[in-house]
């Protein structure tokens, strides 16, 4: 069976991926000072992710739903960086199962999750950009909310 692998390169830059915007279960995202936001909460996603991490001097930010789960046991921390994750898990963990892979030089991964997921959604150039073509169309907006659809 063919896996698809979404990748993303961002290199003093910053890239936005959200909505929804893909189901695969696979991700390798390779910053160098940059900034990548990955909105992981459509319902079309798998129950498990792997996102496969090389990062520089860089921050990824993922959008994930309550209850999700992210494993980052497998990333290698040879400089300053972390994972914040102020909420955590939710005791059920009834969400997807999110696991980080890879090596994160000087650099964070930032999780936020319910309403602080979409007010970062909503403060990002493609809900202007997506609340004017549903406007136009007379279809809802996804990137508030992918699952609302």
């Amino acid at each position: 069976m063919h896996t698809l692998i979404e990748r993303i390169h961002a290199d003093h830059t910053s890239t936005k991926r959200l909505g929804r915007w893909s189901t695969a279960s696979h991700y390798e995202i390779k910053a160098r000072s940059a900034a990548v936001v990955l909105d992981l909460r459509s319902p079309e996603l798998p129950e498990e992710l792997e996102i496969r991490i090389d990062l520089h001097r860089a921050m990824v930010k993922l959008l994930v739903p309550e209850g999700a789960t992210v494993d980052h046991w497998d990333v290698a921390w040879p400089a300053r960086g972390r994972v914040k994750d102020l909420q955590g898990a939710s005791a059920e963990a009834s969400g997807p199962r999110i696991r980080l892979i890879g090596t994160a030089h000087d650099s964070e991964v930032r999780v936020h999750r319910g309403g602080i997921a979409i007010l970062s959604a909503i403060c990002s150039r493609e809900f202007l950009d997506d609340a004017r073509r549903a406007h136009r169309t007379g279809s809802p907006v996804t990137v508030v909310d992918p699952a609302r659809v």
